[in-house]
């Protein structure tokens, strides 16, 4: 399974290792067992301070295994062969178990190294998804950091009766304490946000300013702000980014060919390229954190979900936006119970079913095309009577013999039976006959909406919630800009956001040129006590 690439690879990866691992894999017999085995034995043939022990260590089946630091539990778990995507949350758990550092803010840090209670997290997983890894890696860190807690990665593939047994169907799926705590498409900040709402005590742990008086916050980790993160620092301006995620909606697209200049590539490798350029300059990161709420004048202070605070000159929005919903009855009952928004991630789980993709522009056809490979069949619905999606992606769909095209129908309910998606009651807009089609899988691709609800009052939005802004992209408050899908800019793509995250930049710093020294003399401690409350 490991290539002699992979292995020299690692050779290099673990040559730094302080500590000692032991791969501790449960005795007993399994018909995959003997693969697993192999695999880390060829892991850890790279490094003298790698070992593999076969033991009865209590631990859920004979394909899981944990690692030991010196000896001692790390709290991380594997249950099952890690490859994939998942390969690399186990090098990197291996590497930081055993002392690089670990890459989460340190604000972050001391807010899991504060919790009290103990919680062992379960994440099922599917080597396909690439959103997994983001979680695996999280909380597995999260283990490290305190002995409170541990993670245990579940491949469910291998795992079938117990995906079975709680009804699981989409990816990443996350339990704590046998509970179901998150489920469908999730990321780590969410699971912190929903840490702190569980455990408010964490969050009080981050209360005092930790940076200096910033030129630029920039809020957003998706093209569009870390376009405007890089234009700010090359400017030599002090500047922060604050994101959940980089890459944003960017990292679940998987094929872009319209990228001028880029002839091909995918979300992650560009999310990837997003962060290591950023890594070229000096910019503060504060990833996996979301954003409560803006206050303040003149000068602004954005508090953040940990507690912590930052006083910047100046906010540059860029969170670009999510997956709308349909708000049809049955939708947001059955997410990850036959409903999902991510064909790439939860597609594995619909092999040889039937599926619904609602939704007939680029990513709802491109949706289908991907699943005609996995499903049985896939069923397109489409409101108008015309299809918004590029000609060349609806011929393709057209010619597979699995796809069909509903036009000019409405969908009105998700049925389900047994906790489970079992139909699609949708209505035909020209006959007005409604019709209820058995189903395993509904797929809702119906475009985004913007990322703005925490703003609350501050800035002019439009009804449908888009920050309404100029050429300039300023918004209708001094000092705070906006760029990107967010913002009421049409053409919602990755080139368009690039360059609007660089204009929000360069009126930053335009403004800066003529208030930055008055801004200064402003941020005095009496400031900080009571600001001027602008957003709830």
């Amino acid at each position: 399974m490991l290539t002699p690439d992979l292995l020299k690879a690692l050779t290099q990866y673990t040559a730094s290792m302080q500590k000692s691992i032991s791969f501790v894999l449960q005795s007993g017999e399994h018909s995959k067992r003997a693969e697993l085995l192999k695999f880390l034995s060829d892991f850890s043939s790279v490094s003298n301070r790698l070992s593999v022990q076969e033991r009865d260590a209590n631990l859920r089946s004979p394909l899981t295994f944990a690692l030991e630091v010196d000896g001692a539990d790390s709290g991380i778990q594997f249950s099952g062969i890690p490859g994939g995507h998942e390969f690399n949350s186990l090098v990197l758990a291996v590497l930081q178990a055993s002392g690089s550092a670990i890459k989460l803010d340190a604000s972050l840090q001391n807010l899991i190294k504060n919790v009290q209670d103990t919680l062992h997290f379960e994440i099922f997983i599917s080597l396909s998804c690439h959103n997994c890894p983001d979680v695996v890696q999280a909380l597995n860190q999260f283990a490290l950091l305190n002995g409170n807690i541990s993670s245990e990665m579940i491949d469910g593939g291998l795992y079938q009766d117990l995906i079975a047994s709680r009804d699981i169907q989409g990816v990443p799926s996350v339990y704590l304490n046998g509970e179901l705590f998150a489920n469908g498409k999730v990321d780590a900040a969410q699971l912190i946000e929903k840490l702190i709402a569980r455990y408010p005590y964490l969050a009080k742990a981050n209360n005092e300013e930790q940076l200096p008086l910033q030129d630029v916050t920039v809020i957003g980790g998706g093209p569009a702000g870390v376009s405007a993160a890089i234009y700010s620092a090359r400017k030599g301006l002090k500047v922060t980014l604050i994101a959940d995620r980089i890459g944003g909606q960017v990292k679940d697209t998987m094929d872009i060919e319209n990228l001028i200049g880029t002839r091909k590539t995918t979300g992650p490798e560009l999310s990837g390229a997003l962060q290591a350029h950023m890594h070229e300059y000096d910019i503060t990161l504060k990833e996996h954190l979301k954003v409560n709420e803006i206050s303040g004048t003149e000068i602004k202070t954005v508090t953040l979900l940990s507690g912590e605070t930052i006083h910047t000159k100046t906010v540059i929005v860029a969170t670009g936006a999510k997956w709308r919903e349909l708000g049809i009855p049955g939708e947001r009952e059955n997410i990850g119970k036959g409903v999902a928004y991510c064909p790439h991630c939860d597609g594995p789980f619909f092999k040889g079913k039937d599926v619904a993709v609602i939704g007939g522009g680029n990513s709802g056809i491109e949706a289908a095309l991907d699943l005609a490979g996995i499903a049985n069949s896939v069923n397109v619905f489409e409101f108008m009577p015309t299809l918004k999606a590029d000609k060349v992606l609806v011929d393709k769909a057209e010619s597979k013999a699995n796809i069909t095209i509903h036009r000019n129908v409405a969908t009105k309910e998700i049925t389900a039976s047994d906790g489970k998606v079992n139909a699609l009651v949708y209505t035909d807009r020209g006959t007005q006959i409604e019709h209820s089609l058995p189903l395993q899988g509904v797929f809702v691709q119906i475009g985004l909406v913007p990322n703005s609800a925490f703003l609350g009052d501050l800035v002019e939005r439009t009804r449908f919630g888009e920050i309404v802004v100029n050429e300039r992209c300023q918004t209708s408050v001094q000092g705070v800009y906006a760029c990107g899908d967010v913002t009421t800019v049409p053409y919602k793509q990755i080139v368009i956001a690039m360059g609007e995250g660089a204009k929000a930049s360069l009126s930053a710093f335009e403004y800066l040129l003529k208030e930055s020294d008055r801004l200064e003399t402003l941020h005095q401690p009496e400031d900080k006590v009571a600001p001027t409350a602008l957003a709830s």
